[in-house]
């Protein structure tokens, strides 16, 4: 079953997430329509790599297209108008930055496995749970209804401005007039009374001065309460949901929602700055005793130029944190001498800054880091952020031709280089640029989130590790001494980080069964998920009770097993994995002779086994397991076919097939049959012949367990089997003599 055809499936509060993040920017008809060749794309790949994106993306208009020749036929009007918009959006949005869509999708097709993951689980995980909070929810509408209320307020104040403008000019000219006239004819009753208008007119002008001054003030108040509170809670939740989603969690929404509401506030700001100037230049051209411009103007000026500073500040961020294009599911973990990427974006979208600020990238910059290594950044570390590389239009710079290279100590070796590399030491890659616009300078810099740097792939698996717990533990963006003193972490939180990586990786995450198992062996005991607090240690430096490794490389071995052998039977769930020799034999005990089940070993570092349940004569229950398959093994003949083609040679030496099966009832050829390299019956014959004269082969698994046995023992070398002799045996004899010819 395609991942599309599990979500249509979900319950609607599922369908509900789903729909959220299908938009313009990649329409839920196309992912409808070309479900299954958008799932056989890699998508995450092409999101680092430009010319495979390209490739991709013709593809995918390619695909469009033969969609839109079907639909034609079938007059199907608004189809055909829906894809004719998708195709000029594919053409016209996404040509000159082909590696965005490849994003989009790469993300809409993670967050669904996340979701089909929560939907499997009994009840959402607290993290998930806090990042959903309907609190938070209220805020933003809060925010934006409050932002917009500004906007408003300080446009209905320009009205007022040029009110008190026109007024203005209306005095000025009548008391000119006068200043004119003769002496005598200012005697003249008429004069007089034009005094006392020009003198009413005066008093207005000081109210409607006042006034204005006033409400400036309320909208600088307003936007100082705003950024104080609300959307400063707003950019450190979108902060905190980038942590979670860099380790797996749910795609952190809302940046564009934040750009909106910074670019108005920022719009608000100037505007109000121009108002000020206004008053400025009101006051050359007249002033009087009690005039509240001179008072007011120079400290409400003072206080825009210290909210615009505060938010340029705030609004420079990382949108998309440091990242090898080879490794695109383990960001922050950088190699030396290997590129990465990194995506940082002003939320402050204002045409004028288009090419105007220049973004320098440096690394371990005014901090003091756990280790004496040191790094330098070589390639391209200065670019100017631009609106024309964001298929969003957002002001922004992506570094794409990054590599960290070590510097040598005073002693003229390098530092740590080399596989003893600590992957607990945090490190910091910083930006900084300089905003100047209508005479005001600002200096902005901002940092990524810690990084881990790596000499060799072996150290990822811990590096990664490192990472999860960090951005699992705190909040602290720079927290470089974080790994001198690792806070516990709560079992509940790690438990749904790690479903996380297996939905995100491979995916599919882990049930309440299968997260039990791994609760038991991180702790060697059944507790309580929410008040349990696990120690960096324990999951990461101490070894497994009798075991050569720790219990993250160990589930990390797993990860990779499953990504490399076995990931369309992990998807499918006929992969159990997560469960202990005890707990299968119950499991299997009361089931029909020939049912399996498929785990992973406890023993072997990446190794998957299967067991069976069979009856021995005197009606007793009787377990076999199989020794585990590792990567090895399993890069020579599919899992699949293993399952199909494994035969147990008994006491009397008839080879059979024990396992029928899959628990709880499944017929095996029903559950594996479409993941089977080929049929047995498409095995070619002897005049078939092979490459160079030889007669093709065939590798087929088999055990051999004695009657008196009743521990299982491991399978014997793959022995090989002509799939000629094969094909001609079940032709002209019963299973019954095949299994005798074989033996």
């Amino acid at each position: 079953m395609s991942q599309w055809s599990q979500v249509q499936q979900l319950e609607i509060k599922f369908l509900e997430q789903v729909d959220q993040f299908y938009d313009d920017n990649f329409p839920m008809e196309i992912r409808h329509l070309l479900a299954q060749w958008i799932e056989s794309q890699d998508w995450e790949a092409a999101a680092n790599n430009e010319a495979m994106a390209m490739i991709l993306l013709q593809n995918l208009i390619i695909q469009v297209d033969e969609q839109l020749d079907r639909v034609s036929q079938e007059k199907n009007l608004l189809l055909i108008h829906n894809l004719k918009r998708v195709r000029k959006l594919l053409q016209g949005k996404y040509h000159g930055n082909p590696m965005h869509i490849a994003v989009i999708i790469s993300n809409c097709l993670r967050e669904e496995r996340r979701i089909l993951a929560a939907a499997s689980m009994p009840v959402q995980g607290p993290l998930e749970k806090s990042l959903q909070n309907s609190v938070v929810s209220e805020r933003q509408r809060n925010v934006e209804h409050k932002v917009s209320a500004i906007k408003n307020s300080a446009q209905m104040t320009d009205q007022d401005v040029k009110y008190l403008e026109d007024l203005q000019e209306e005095f000025d000219f009548r008391y000119k007039t006068i200043q004119s006239l003769e002496q005598n004819d200012k005697n003249s009753a008429l004069i007089k009374q034009e005094m006392l208008a020009l003198q009413a007119m005066l008093n207005t002008l000081d109210y409607k001065r006042k006034e204005v001054l006033s409400k400036i003030g309320r909208v600088i108040h307003e936007v100082d309460m705003l950024m104080s509170n609300m959307l400063t809670e707003e950019l450190l939740d979108w902060k905190r949901r980038q942590q979670i989603a860099c380790i797996g969690g749910p795609l952190h929404g809302g940046l564009d929602q934040l750009q909106n509401c910074f670019t108005l506030l920022a719009e608000s700001l100037f505007q109000v700055r121009r108002q000020l100037e206004k008053l400025d230049e009101l006051l050359t051209r007249l002033t009087y005793d009690g005039d509240p411009i001179p008072v007011q103007r120079p400290q409400l000026l003072e206080k825009v130029n210290f909210l615009l500073y505060n938010l340029f500040r705030n609004s420079f961020v990382v949108e998309r944190q440091p990242c090898m294009p080879t490794h695109p599911q383990r960001p922050m973990v950088l190699k030396t001498l290997i590129q990465f990427t990194v995506k940082l974006r002003l939320l402050i979208k204002l045409p004028e800054l288009n090419y105007q600020i220049r973004v320098k990238a440096t690394i371990d910059k005014n901090v003091s880091t756990v280790s004496n290594r040191r790094f330098v950044l070589c390639g391209t570390h200065v670019k100017a952020m631009n609106m024309d590389e964001s298929a969003n239009g957002s002001l922004s710079v992506e570094f794409r031709h990054l590599q960290p290279k070590e510097m040598k100590t005073s002693a003229g070796s390098k530092g740590n280089e080399g596989p003893h590399m600590v992957t607990e030491e945090l490190h910091s890659i910083s930006f900084e640029t300089q905003v100047c616009l209508y005479g005001l300078t600002i200096n902005l810099e901002t940092s990524s989130l810690p990084v881990v740097m790596i000499s060799n792939v072996s150290q990822l698996p811990n590096a990664w590790a490192s990472i999860i717990w960090y951005n699992l533990s705190t909040n602290d963006p720079q927290n470089l001494s974080f790994f001198n003193n690792p806070p516990a972490a709560t079992l509940s939180q790690l438990l749904e980080v790690l479903s996380w990586q297996f939905s995100s990786y491979v995916g599919r995450g882990l049930n309440s069964e299968q997260l039990n198992m791994l609760a038991e062996k991180l702790t060697g005991q059944q507790v309580s998920y929410n008040d349990y607090q696990l120690s960096w240690a324990k999951f990461c430096k101490e070894h497994l009770p009798g075991k050569s490794f720790t219990f993250w490389v160990w589930l990390e071995a797993i990860l990779d097993l499953i990504k490399k052998h076995i990931l369309p039977l992990w998807i499918d769930g006929y992969v159990m994995g997560f469960v202990s020799k005890e707990k299968e034999r119950i499991l299997l005990k009361d089931k029909t002779p020939g049912t399996f089940l498929l785990r992973f070993s406890e023993s072997n570092l990446g190794g998957i086994t299967f067991t069976w349940v069979d009856q021995l004569e005197n009606g007793d229950v009787t377990f076999h397991s199989v020794e585990p398959y590792n990567k090895g093994r399993l890069s020579a003949l599919p899992f699949a076919d293993i399952l199909r083609d494994y035969k147990v040679i008994m006491a009397d030496n008839v080879p059979e097939n024990p396992l029928k099966y899959l628990y709880p009832d499944i017929p095996k050829d029903k559950a594996f049959g479409k993941h089977y390299s080929s049929q047995p019956n498409e095995v070619s014959k002897p005049s078939d012949g092979g490459g160079k004269g030889y007669v093709p082969s065939v590798f087929i698994p088999v055990s051999k367990i004695l009657n008196d046995s009743t521990e299982p023992h491991s399978p014997s070398d793959l022995l090989p089997m002509s799939p000629s002799v094969y094909a001609v045996l079940r032709e002209h004899l019963s299973p019954t003599a095949i299994e005798t010819a074989v033996s």
